[in-house]
């Protein structure tokens, strides 16, 4: 009895330990980005926001994104958090049936990216609108009330007649707004002037480079605007390369590959989507990249990363896990 009364109190003890060191492990444990690997939602499930951009609003960030949930195609996703490690879904933002039909055939949507307007009071998103073949090339124009949508399709455009594909949207600290996009079948890479109520474009609309590049994201830095963009390889990753002007209609400088690291002449396996300032961290900015998996898009991995400008210089350092926690450790 006394042999099995101290086996009990021996197991009951290492039950207890092993409860205080996972507490104790938890409470230790900190928030990490972990580039390239499968990222889950508050739900568990896989977030679905390709080739998206961010959105901060009311001190929440939210999170807008290809949709590729099996079953599923066309639709944008919306996430939102309030530290950008935790990500709750929202919902569909804008649902593929909302999308027009052209010619017979359905469209759908890549690379969506979302600002507000504080004249209108309008939430805004323009988006790479396409068909099967990719010849529609154009851009996809909507509108919502509230940041996690629904946002009402407006209508499709080819700025200033310009082909449009790969895209995002750069909203300028003096209030005025730009789509940058890759035109003349991505020969191209071209900025445009939105209208002030962010619905159309305007004729100010001019050639960054020729150089056939795609997937253009944008930050600016101290007065200096940098424009990150990829190669043109299709699905296959590539170096990127970088542009820098003082402004932003240009003349802009080509600059080479800013990624160092491990698998840096592919930018990590990824695909430039958008730059993302930190707020309250004055010259903190986040990669955000896409692992592009073709014959499984729906677990292609995201890819944040630090961005370190020195001078007239950004690399991107490859990192397995890192936190927030690094912008605050770096020379200023």
């Amino acid at each position: 009895m006394l042999y099995r009364k101290a086996r009990l109190f021996s197991r009951s003890s290492a039950l207890v330990t092993t409860g205080l060191l996972l507490a104790a492990g938890f409470a230790l444990a900190r928030p990490e980005f972990h580039p390239g690997e499968i990222w889950t939602d508050t739900g568990g499930n896989p977030i679905q926001a390709h080739g998206g951009g961010v959105l901060v609003h009311s001190n929440v960030f939210y999170w807008y994104g290809e949709d590729r949930t099996p079953g599923t195609r066309g639709g944008v996703s919306c996430y939102s958090s309030t530290n950008l490690y935790d990500w709750k879904r929202e919902g569909t933002a804008l649902p593929p049936e909302s999308l027009p039909r052209v010619d017979g055939h359905s469209t759908f949507v890549e690379r969506p990216k979302v600002i507000f307007n504080p004249r209108t009071k309008k939430f805004v998103m323009w988006m790479h609108l396409e068909q099967w073949g990719y010849r529609f090339a154009s851009t996809g124009i909507a509108v919502g009330e509230r940041p996690a949508g629904p946002f009402t399709f407006v209508k499709a455009i080819r700025p200033n007649g310009n082909m449009s594909r790969d895209m995002t949207l750069y909203l300028d600290d003096d209030g005025k707004a730009y789509e940058i996009y890759a035109a003349r079948d991505n020969y191209d890479m071209r900025i445009c002037r939105l209208s002030d109520d962010f619905l159309s474009a305007t004729t100010t609309d001019v050639i960054i480079a020729g150089d056939h590049r795609e997937a253009p994201a944008m930050i600016k830095h101290r007065g200096r605007y940098y424009l990150i963009t990829s190669a043109c390889t299709g699905w296959a990753p590539n170096a990127a390369n970088y542009y820098t002007a003082d402004h932003i209609l240009g003349p802009w400088t080509g600059h080479s590959n800013p990624c160092r690291g491990p698998k840096a002449q592919t930018t990590f396996e990824g695909q430039s989507t958008f730059v993302l300032p930190v707020p309250g961290k004055p010259g903190a900015f986040i990669f955000m990249a896409d692992q592009w998996k073709p014959r499984d898009l729906p677990n292609s991995p995201c890819v944040w990363l630090p961005i370190q400008i020195k001078g007239d210089t950004l690399t991107i350092g490859w990192q397995d896990a890192w936190s927030l926690n690094w912008f605050d450790q770096q020379p200023k």
